[in-house]
């Protein structure tokens, strides 16, 4: 059983016994001390146990001592049921937050497993041995077959194939690499088997520094826990400091009986417990997690849901966060103007284009799919890596794909004009021709996400930085950024880039926010204030992200920013309204106003204010589009 599931135990046997107790006390039961008495012991025996060991060990105070001894105190003086629910109510904000810390802090041994553990390294008699990666030295050859994990980082010497980056750049589209190319250990070989040359160690390479950054970030506190941790052990000295004072002052000089002097200093630490306080924010807190929850949020812990209010810069990963991450036919062009000739080029194309797993041949296929009549069956087609696929009819010769592959073909200056401008909006382009005579070409692009434009307008309307980080190339990234009308956009970035950009605007804007979805984004992810994961990513990404959006909709990132806001106002009008039941309680005990039990009262009223108060995050926030004008420019540039 784990420690949040013990702790979620304890406070359930507090609550019951509780309840019990409360029951036997009402119809004078027997005995109902020692089942009050049950349910502080299982509700607080933990928080018990940890003040100590922090006063012991780390000469620290907490408010888990507090809340033990106005607990101790209440029952002395007779008031169990309100000893009993003190434990209960502290207990409860404990397991609910260790419960969500252990969810937010999961082990990257997921993230370990894909970096490959074995390589063929090859002899200079053409022989290959199975070795560790970590045995591997600079300047070692490593065969990489078909298919296979590229072990560790090096230069390409022999071969040229396609490899799938997405580990390290998050790009979808695969890279084509040739002789003299940087590989990179983590990436896939999706073409023919290739030899490398060893650069660095395994322990060096760009996939084991990704691992290291998100170590390091994860091993760091933030300056909100040290601060709260400051507050808590001052608070709690001041109390322990007055309670024997409020005793020994009154019955020693002002000539009141020990009893009336220990009864004050009792009611004293029970309206002084902060119960009041820890509920202005634990069950708002709660409520707005779940809220967010319901909609698709999750909250890896409350400190990052009350960070998102004070966010000043906010930084997007390109794609799968504010792209769909798969390529789409934005524009189309056919030379021909024969209908029949313009459906044998779709059927063909598709007849070749429906055999390969390329994210440009899905996209292609998925553009055309409704328009396909028939599925050319005497055909003969090859893989031509690193240029295309060539399909033979009837000997006559159908190639789909990049320029390169057309070196005998005619470009009109019609074409040349139009296909310049789709690559200078960062579209990639493919071609089909018959027998060097190019019938068709086709601009491919990952585009926007429908609520993309509006989340960064909202941004932007809040006063809030706004930054595109992508390892693509920039005239892509550019094209987008503009779309969106981003502040900032930075292109051809690793991992390493990302961290040290996003520590930077961390220096500068204080709280600052990193949203993506790949591996190359989780060192960045744990460096800024707060993570923010796609639901739909890596599973390193959501491990290390502090909130995760499970429907991959940016607009749930605006609500949520708007459920922090109005979570800071209500926040802010509990303390103010529970200090200050606290201040006219602890004026009224030490003037002898108030008994115990309006004291009792008085604390547990303002206790369930506050907690009603902060259930009214439960209510649902609605979204509305901002700057329309940008969205639809957006929509009009990709339609």
């Amino acid at each position: 059983m784990s420690d949040s599931q013990k702790a979620m135990l304890s406070t359930i046997s507090c609550f019951v016994f509780m309840a019990i107790g409360f029951v036997m006390e009402r119809f004078s039961i027997p005995f109902y001390q020692l089942i009050f008495a049950i349910a502080i012991l299982s509700g607080g025996a933990k928080q018990t146990i940890e003040g100590l060991t922090d006063t012991f060990e780390n000469k620290t105070l907490n408010v888990d001592l507090l809340m033990a001894l106005a607990a101790i105190g209440a029952a002395i003086i007779g008031n169990w049921f309100e000893g009993a629910m003190l434990i209960f109510i502290f207990s409860l904000s404990g397991a609910l937050e260790e419960y969500t810390t252990n969810k937010s802090k999961k082990e990257i041994a997921s993230l370990m497993q894909l970096q490959p553990e074995t390589a063929l390294r090859l002899a200079t008699d053409g022989t290959t041995t199975e070795v560790d990666v970590a045995t591997l030295q600079i300047g070692d050859l490593v065969l990489v077959p078909k298919g296979a994990s590229i072990p560790i980082d090096g230069e390409m010497i022999k071969g040229f194939s396609t490899i799938d980056e997405a580990a390290i750049s998050g790009e979808s589209i695969p890279v084509e690499k040739t002789s003299g190319d940087m590989l990179f250990g983590g990436t896939i070989n999706l073409g023919n088997a290739i030899t490398l040359k060893v650069t660095t160690k395994s322990d060096d390479t760009l996939f084991a520094k990704i691992i290291q950054l998100v170590n390091e970030a994860q091993s760091t506190p933030s300056q909100t826990a040290s601060f709260i941790e400051k507050i808590e052990n001052i608070y709690v000295k001041a109390v322990l400091i007055i309670i024997p004072l409020m005793i020994f002052i009154p019955y020693l000089f002002l000539g009141w009986s020990f009893y009336e002097s220990f009864y004050r200093g009792m009611v004293l630490l029970v309206v002084a417990s902060p119960c009041a306080l820890v509920a202005s924010a634990t069950p708002a807190t709660l409520a707005a997690i779940s809220n967010g929850a319901r909609n698709g949020v999750l909250f890896k812990g409350g400190i990052y849901l009350e960070n998102l209010a004070a966010l000043k810069a906010i930084a997007f990963d390109k794609t799968g966060t504010l792209t769909n991450g798969t390529p789409v036919v934005t524009n189309f062009t056919f030379t021909t103007t024969s209908q029949e000739q313009q459906q044998e080029a779709i059927d063909i194309l598709l007849t070749i284009e429906g055999t390969s797993t390329h994210p440009l041949a899905t996209a292609i296929t998925s553009r055309f799919k409704a328009e396909h009549q028939r599925v050319i069956s005497d055909i003969e087609i090859k893989d031509v890596t690193g240029f295309g696929l060539e399909g033979i009819i009837q000997n006559d010769s159908w190639k789909v794909g990049k320029e390169g592959f057309l070196e005998g073909s005619a470009f009109s200056e019609t074409i040349k004009q139009e296909v310049v401008q789709w690559q200078n909006e960062g579209k990639t382009v493919i071609y089909l021709a018959k027998n060097d005579t190019i019938l068709g070409y086709f601009g491919l692009l990952d585009v926007p996400k429908p609520e993309a434009a509006a989340a960064i307008a909202y941004f932007k309307q809040e006063g809030i930085h706004t930054t595109m980080i992508t390892g693509d190339h920039y005239a892509t990234a550019k094209v987008i950024g503009d779309a969106l009308e981003i502040d900032e956009i930075h292109a051809d970035f690793l991992p390493e880039n990302k961290t040290t950009l996003i520590n930077q605007q961390k220096e500068t804007y204080e709280i600052n926010a990193m949203v993506g979805d790949g591996i190359n984004d989780a060192p960045a992810l744990a460096n800024a204030s707060i993570g923010i994961a796609m639901g739909g990513g890596t599973d390193i990404a959501m491990d290390v992200a502090d909130m995760v959006l499970m429907q991959n909709d940016l607009e749930k990132l605006q609500m949520s920013h708007m459920m922090s806001k109005k979570l800071k106002r209500i926040v802010l009008q509990n303390i103010i309204f529970s200090a200050s039941i606290i201040f006219i309680l602890i004026l009224s005990n030490l003037f002898q106003v108030i008994n115990l039990p309006l004291g009792v009262v008085g604390h547990e009223g303002s206790t369930i204010l506050v907690i009603l108060n902060g259930l009214r995050m439960l209510k649902t926030i609605s979204v509305h589009p901002t700057h329309t004008s940008s969205i639809h420019k957006s929509k009009k540039q990709f339609a």
